[in-house]
């Protein structure tokens, strides 16, 4: 079969599968803008989805609708971020990182918060003396296998016992607890509505040596998480120096960038991120406990006492990636 019959697929999967009141709202904003039809718009959508292997909705949010075919080239959509992770991570090697447990114990070294089961909880509930005594008065409540930001909910100690956890765990589907990492002032003064984590995607070449693929910077915007499917915004880190080095970009091409947190009025760009060099340093050495997944983009936290991981992703976000730099990063992938 070809490749073409694939990307056909890949669009039928789109049509099903993609946030299509997204897709209708970002419609009908390029359509006022370049006084076009919705027949012309979705012919032309089809058509760069299948030819540059990207989705629907990444038509929209890689602003093919205003720039050429060269440019196109370089994007990397849907369709090859999945053919690349399949490469990079194989499906049999990344259960380590797709369920929280195992996560924790294999990167326990660089993990500083404490966190519980409900199976733990329900052999001992003293299990949850620790966690429920931890300094930020607060605990949050998450699937093992949740991914973006799905299901978490952030619940005070005050007032609750071991039991009363299990009951809120069990009542919100939530398997595991952790303690509420606190980030650094620094990040708080930025954005105090949720913890702002840094992502740092790398790769190994074929010596197991680490390549940084991309560093960016998610900041929350009235939100306990800060995935930018949540409306956040996220910025690029300059690897050298780990200041800001853009403003602030939504997956949402009805909405201006931010120079200035829109909540904090903190400027952006030039904004230094605390404990870089040992950020940097820790997602290198993570890279490296499990040489069978090759790329991954890590979560990780700054806290009061430098960085640690909060959780790494196999099939990291290609918008994320690209959208804080306004341009496609094909070439700088290893395939």
């Amino acid at each position: 079969m070809t490749t073409r019959f694939f990307r056909i697929l890949y669009v039928l999967y789109y049509l099903k599968n993609e946030d299509a009141s997204k897709r209708k709202k970002f419609m009908k904003h390029v359509c006022d803008a370049q006084g076009i039809s919705k027949m012309t718009l979705w012919t032309r959508m089809v058509k760069d989805s299948i030819r540059y292997n990207v989705s629907l909705n990444e038509y929209f949010l890689f602003h093919f609708y205003e720039i050429d075919g060269s440019e196109k080239e370089d994007w990397v959509g849907t369709g090859a971020t999945y053919e690349y992770q399949k490469k990079m991570n194989p499906p049999a090697r990344r259960k380590v990182l797709s369920n929280k447990v195992l996560f924790y114990d294999a990167y326990r070294p660089y993990i500083q918060h404490e966190m519980v089961t409900i199976d733990e909880l329900e052999r001992d509930p003293g299990n949850a003396t620790t966690l429920l005594q931890n300094p930020s008065g607060k605990v949050v409540l998450k699937p093992s296998d949740g991914q973006c930001g799905r299901g978490i909910e952030v619940v005070h100690t005050d007032g609750l016992t071991p039991r009363l956890l299990m009951q809120r765990m069990r009542d919100g589907g939530n398997d595991l607890a952790e303690e509420f990492v606190e980030q650094h002032d620094q990040l708080n003064r930025l954005s105090p509505s949720g913890l702002n984590t840094v992502r740092i995607v790398t790769q190994l070449n074929e010596q197991d040596d680490v390549q940084i693929l991309t560093a960016r910077l998610r900041i929350t915007i009235n939100s306990a998480v800060d995935n930018m499917a949540a409306g956040n915004i996220a910025a690029p880190i300059d690897p050298a120096t780990g200041i800001l080095c853009g403003p602030g970009v939504y997956s949402d091409i009805t909405k201006q960038d931010e120079t200035h947190h829109p909540v904090t009025g903190i400027r952006i760009e030039g904004f230094q991120v605390p404990f870089w060099r040992e950020t940097l340093e820790l997602a290198k050495r993570a890279a490296l406990v499990d040489t069978g997944n090759r790329s991954v983009g890590w979560d990780i936290a700054i806290t009061r006492n430098g960085p640690e991981l909060i959780e790494g992703n196999h099939d990291w976000c290609r918008l994320l990636w690209q959208l804080p730099v306004k341009k496609g990063l094909k070439k700088e992938l290893f395939v």
